[in-house]
């Protein structure tokens, strides 16, 4: 197999081993929100800061972020957070305002930031070709992801990240679930559930974030709705489900990155495609239950 020479000859492992692992991580980090966001019904908000983080792709790019070395990629996914966090948060403002709807708010922070990212992409890829410098990604890598952009030092940085994400919504845990199955009864009860919408958000593009480099801006939103939505065909308790939606996310993730090594695609579709065959089995296995 094309998978046990990547990981075991010295030349390729240590190319190779930065991508499985980082697979791990975001099919844990996508698997311990995947239900929270599938139950408070945050699929398209999600998407929403998914594709608004292209946007701070483009930004960083035009800044000279991500031009390959372990100094520039941290800056580079610095400035995407950033910028992601910041959309986020507009999102949750101009949808928690009684006049406004969630969906318009994230159409119009979605439009903006899209138009920007391909704008300064543009300008990034003229600035290059004018002082002779490498192109920077594609919009094809950016949006779809590309193995070769993932290194040890994103993966370092994209674990701390995450297990500061993870910290955090752990801290709140109590005041997160009760907003989560009733936000006017929480509000009733004195948990201030706009800063609790904020860290939700926050936290949710911070594992966008992470995702984009391996599963890009496109795919990424997959990782936050398919595994959860798969565990709760399976259980109903939030223990399980919160078990199950990592477990089925490790699972698909590692066979999708298997097929895309064998098949020499890139990961993002084929590790989407295996958790829609997940949420498939689970559908059906739910119905004859």
């Amino acid at each position: 197999m094309v998978t046990i020479r990547y990981l075991t000859e010295p030349g390729l492992a240590g190319f190779f081993w930065p991508v499985v692992l980082t697979a791990v991580l975001v099919a844990i980090l996508g698997g311990a929100l995947s239900w929270l966001v599938v139950v408070r019904r945050l699929s398209f908000i999600g998407q929403g800061i998914s594709h608004s983080a292209f946007g701070g792709v483009g930004l960083a790019l035009a800044v000279g972020a991500g031009a390959g070395t372990a100094a520039s990629n941290a800056a580079m996914m610095g400035v995407v957070l950033a910028f992601a966090i910041v959309s986020a948060l507009v999102i949750a403002a101009i949808a928690d305002r009684r006049t406004g709807n969630t969906d318009a708010a994230i159409g119009i922070v979605l439009s903006v930031a899209m138009a920007i990212g391909f704008l300064l992409h543009h300008h990034a890829q003229r600035g290059a070709a004018a002082r002779g410098l490498a192109p920077p990604p594609s919009i094809e890598q950016v949006l779809f992801g590309s193995i070769t952009t993932i290194g040890w030092s994103d993966l370092y940085l994209g674990t701390v990240l995450g297990a500061v994400a993870l910290g955090l919504l752990a801290w709140k845990r109590h005041a997160v679930v009760f907003w989560m199955f009733d936000e006017s009864a929480a509000e009733a009860f004195g948990v201030p559930t706009a800063p609790v919408r904020s860290l939700v958000l926050a936290v949710l593009a911070v594992v966008v974030v992470i995702t984009m480099k391996l599963a890009g801006v496109v795919l990424a939103t997959a990782v936050l709705v398919l595994p959860g939505a798969a565990a709760l065909r399976v259980s109903s308790r939030l223990g399980p489900v919160i078990v199950v939606s990592i477990g089925l996310g490790l699972v698909c993730s590692l066979a999708g990155l298997v097929a895309a090594f064998e098949l020499d695609v890139q990961p993002g579709p084929t590790m989407v495609l295996a958790m829609v065959g997940c949420y498939g089995a689970a559908r059906v296995w739910s119905g004859r239950r």
